[in-house]
């Protein structure tokens, strides 16, 4: 039976993929709210993107399960939301899974909250059955329904204690301090030294993110003052990765996260902002330290990003992980096949040139993932012979599998993003055409917008995330080029991003009825606001002018006492101390 609910009426590619689930969803809208008052439901929140594998586990176990509808459908109003569309509204409620669950959230968000909007429910995934100590999807909405039916007055204590725990937890950020350069760079390089694995190089333990605004920040305490610990800890995780499994061997680009310490085995789906993020920190620590493999880094990226996601001169958004159902199933390689490829492949290599090849991939017969396939790392800094050509075998093996979905948004801020990355890699005309394409397309009639989707209207108009990012990348465009129009432009959307984003003294991620502040620590990508303070501070530098730079300092300060204790949430606010204070 073919269901058809109120998500086919959406330009979203994500939205689109629930558009025939038996639930009910609508999208978050004034209407949605609304229903949810007059019918005295409570409502299910659930964002998530359309690159996202657990995001579609979750719609395969629940949301296409009849059983599971019926009872959203009968009990709550189902809202849907694409996290690219509307990344405001997911880091509001990112933040309340956060304090409720003192873990950090992700995709799929599931969210429960009364008919008045007040959150009773945080969690990601939830599986459809109870098992192993934790409640299935099913139960815990049946559970929740009859809470409310039962004990509405226990239901609205905690829903308001909830509430007033959030509005604490936002105001916890605002501490005002001066703040003192070289503390600041001392206590951010000794925190990431704390959490820095010695052993497989980067950040924590698994599951491990680039974590690419922190190398640029250590990148950029080491040319200010010299600090070898900032620059050896970046070089070595930045080479780690580059040689790792996160780092796709054989067409080049980056993905996600790794599910392991050591860099192995990833989450293989690839974003744009985690490509252009470290694009543009390769670029920078091949310009220090001048090592011909990390130019060849910047470049294999740039070239993959071309390939799968350049399209009428912008990048579309991201790539799936899955393929034909099984994730990963497109990259990784069974020994047999790889083997078979390289002998018999139109380049036919010997048996000698194909062991060296296999060994420097690390294909080996019990491989390093699932069904004894292998994602391929380099195993040794020797490169073999016919390595290109081998490359190009494989590559073309791969061809059997299709090549996993592909988001086509344009979303201006990962475009910022990736313009930005270019100017640094000193791509300079290749990022004036892209930047110029955006513009063209997304900054219309003097309004700049958020997204796109090819053959769609221009709907959703910017957020504080797609200003900063694209005045970051007009000042970089102005650095490379000295063409005073971008200068213009970006001083011009500055003025527009302070009046719709900063009201009494405080930045907020949009200026729609939903007010998420902004906060200045970095997440999935770098923080807007610490972005959008450096570009003040930018201008302030450009144009010499002190009172802005003044205001600038004091937006940084009323931060203060969180950038001086935990520099290490803040690395793009600590490159704008690094560089301008």
């Amino acid at each position: 039976m073919t269901h058809t609910n109120e998500l086919i009426h959406e330009d979203s590619p994500y939205l689109l993929q629930h558009a025939h689930n038996p639930v009910n969803w609508m999208p978050w809208s004034d209407q949605a709210l609304a229903k949810a008052k007059a019918e005295n439901k409570l409502i299910f929140l659930s964002i998530g993107y359309s690159t996202c594998h657990w995001c579609h586990v979750m719609e395969r176990e629940t949301f296409e399960d009849e059983m599971s509808a019926k009872v959203l459908n009968d009990a709550y109003v189902s809202i849907k939301v694409d996290r690219e569309e509307m990344p405001d509204l997911d880091k509001y409620y990112q933040d309340v899974h956060y304090l409720l669950t003192q873990r950090a959230g992700g995709w799929p968000l599931s969210i429960i909250m009364t008919p008045t909007q007040q959150v009773i429910f945080a969690g990601t995934y939830l599986p459809p059955q109870s098992g192993q100590g934790r409640m299935g999807f099913r139960e815990l909405t049946s559970f929740i329904k009859g809470k409310f039916d039962d004990d509405l007055a226990e239901v609205q204590k905690s829903a308001q204690s909830i509430e007033a725990a959030i509005k604490h937890y936002e105001r916890s950020f605002e501490q005002k301090e001066s703040i003192y350069t070289d503390t600041v760079i001392e206590t951010f390089v000794s925190k990431v030294k704390a959490s820095y694995d010695d052993v497989s190089k980067g950040v924590g333990s698994a599951p491990k993110f680039p974590h690419a605004s922190t190398w640029n920040a250590l990148l950029d305490i080491y040319a200010r003052t010299k600090n070898l610990e900032a620059l050896y800890m970046s070089e070595d995780a930045l080479m780690a990765m580059a040689r790792g499994g996160i780092n796709d061997q054989i067409e080049g680009g980056f993905y996600r996260y790794s599910v392991d310490e050591a860099w192995v085995i990833p989450h293989f789906e690839k974003m744009l902002y985690t490509n252009a993020e470290l694009i543009e920190v390769y670029a920078k620590v091949f310009k220090i330290t001048q090592k011909p493999y990390f130019q060849e880094v910047v470049d294999t990226t740039i070239e993959a990003m071309d390939e799968r996601f350049l399209k009428e001169g912008l990048y579309l958004s991201a790539s799936d992980a899955d393929s034909e159902g099984e994730e990963g199933k497109y990259f990784v390689f069974g020994f047999k096949e790889a083997k078979e490829a390289l002998l018999n492949g139109g380049l036919s290599l010997s048996a000698e040139e194909t062991k060296a090849v296999m060994d420097y991939f690390g294909i080996t017969k019990f491989g390093n993932f699932e069904h004894q396939t292998t994602n391929p790392v380099l195993t040794c800094n020797e490169k073999p012979a016919r390595l290109n050509e081998a490359i190009a075998i494989l590559k073309e093996e791969r061809q059997k599998v299709a090549y996993p979905f592909i988001d086509t948004k344009i979303l201006t801020a990962w475009n910022a993003l990736m313009v930005t990355a270019l100017f640094e890699a000193g791509k300079i005309e290749k990022a004036k055409n892209v930047l110029d394409t955006l513009l063209k397309s997304l900054h219309v009639n003097g309004i700049l917008y958020h997204q796109m989707i090819f053959g769609g209207s221009l709907k959703v108009e910017a957020l504080l995330e797609d200003y900063a990012f694209v005045i970051e990348a007009l000042l970089r465009g102005y650095a490379h080029t000295k063409e005073i129009h971008y200068l213009e432009l970006a001083k011009k959307l500055s003025h527009e991003a302070e009046q719709k984003f900063y009201k009494e003294e405080t930045w907020y991620l949009s200026d729609k009825a939903f007010r998420a502040k902004a906060v200045l620590e970095d997440n999935s990508y770098k923080s807007p606001l610490s972005t959008m303070i450096k570009n003040l501070f930018e201008l302030a530098k450009i144009e010499d002018d002190t009172a802005l730079f003044i205001r600038a300092k004091d937006m940084l300060e009323s931060f203060g006492v969180g950038v001086q204790k935990y520099a290490h949430a803040y690395p793009e606010a600590v490159r704008a101390v690094t560089l301008y204070m």
